[in-house]
């Protein structure tokens, strides 16, 4: 008999989305709140592939809101032939699902109304400060960055520590090409990135002063590097919306979201583990590794499983979110010292 042995990224065929339910995907949507009819008389008509860019950018649902940005002629950008979304064994999750349902505190903590708050958020003029521990310290329109990095679509599996999961084409540029560019100095081991603070243009700042704002996060050095790591300026083939991370956010696909923080202003290279927003609120909740591995629950619910929005089907979370070929490796000398912390 033989026996096939499924490769770390692949999932049973009894997981596999029903038939059913991706061709009535439109009614699930809709029963979600969303509308969906402009996107889908683009593609009915075969008239999305012949729109300008700037067309094919405007709204094409109430949730989606796509400005004329300087760089749009850059999407979409070529796609990954690794990356891909066979790779991730699932359906690419909705556009209008993926923009309309998400997390932004800096915009209320209700992730189905985030999109509803950022009408005045504006993300142009944008730049962000890179510096720190590196020889070639620089401030980086955000427009100027776009265009000189090498932007690739990748689908990527996204997880929530909240166990909601979806499936989104990213498009970005590896973290890595931004590194070489700046150069680190030796004593740098880990990068602190921090988002944009705007009470004014950000309406859950002001309402949740309890939070020590502005939102902060950090990785070390080696996953910044790692093949994985995506610095992401856009989705779905577009420039990203604002509820998304507008103008340019983290993806780490192995780590639970809230790693992966939006709207980045100041990317500093230091020595020292840097604080977190989430680590400092609660501490025994959420550490700075955040690592996704279902044996770890959060000391409020399990992590076993997961459901797939937006028909909520549960199926089984897997070890670094079924990335592990590519990062395990980065924690094999850590799995003592830190222990469960390291999926936290």
């Amino acid at each position: 008999m033989l026996i096939r042995k499924l490769r770390g990224w692949e999932i049973p065929e009894r997981e596999v989305t029903p038939e059913g339910a991706y061709l009535n995907r439109r009614e699930l949507v809709r029963s979600m709140g969303f509308t969906a009819a402009g996107i889908g008389s683009l593609l009915a008509t075969g008239s999305f592939a012949k729109a300008s860019a700037q067309q094919r950018i405007r709204g094409v649902d109430e949730a989606v809101n796509y400005p004329d940005w300087p760089a749009v002629d850059k999407y979409p950008a070529k796609k990954s032939t690794v990356f891909t979304e066979e790779l991730t064994g699932r359906e690419i999750t909705s556009e209008n699902v993926t923009l309309a349902y998400n997390n932004f505190y800096e915009f209320r903590t209700d992730k189905a109304n985030v999109w509803r708050n950022v009408e005045r958020f504006e993300t142009r003029p944008w730049e962000v400060e890179v510096g720190g521990l590196v020889n070639n310290p620089q401030t980086f329109d955000v427009d100027d960055l776009i265009r000189s990095m090498p932007l690739e679509e990748r689908v990527y599996r996204f997880r929530c520590v909240e166990a909601w999961a979806a499936t989104v084409p990213w498009t970005g540029f590896p973290f890595r090409a931004l590194i070489e560019r700046v150069q680190p100095q030796s004593g740098a081991k880990y990068i602190r990135m921090t988002t944009a603070l705007r009470p004014r243009q950000m309406v859950g700042v002001e309402e949740q002063p309890w939070y020590p704002w502005p939102y902060q996060e950090g990785l070390t050095i080696e996953e910044a590097m790692n093949d994985l790591c995506l610095l992401a300026t856009g989705v779905y083939g577009k420039p990203m919306p604002k509820q998304n991370g507008a103008p340019i956010r983290l993806i780490t696909p192995w780590k639970y979201g809230f790693k992966q923080l939006k709207s980045i202003i100041s990317i500093e290279f230091t020595e020292e583990q840097p604080k977190t927003l989430w680590s400092t609120v609660t501490p025994g909740e959420y550490g700075f590794w955040a690592n996704i591995n279902p044996e770890v629950a959060h000391p409020r619910w399990s992590q076993a499983t997961e459901r797939v929005i937006p028909n909520n089907q549960r199926v089984p979370t897997r070890l670094f979110n079924g990335y592990a070929e590519w990062v395990a490796d980065m924690y094999s000398d850590l799995e003592g010292e830190y222990g469960e912390w390291l999926y936290r």
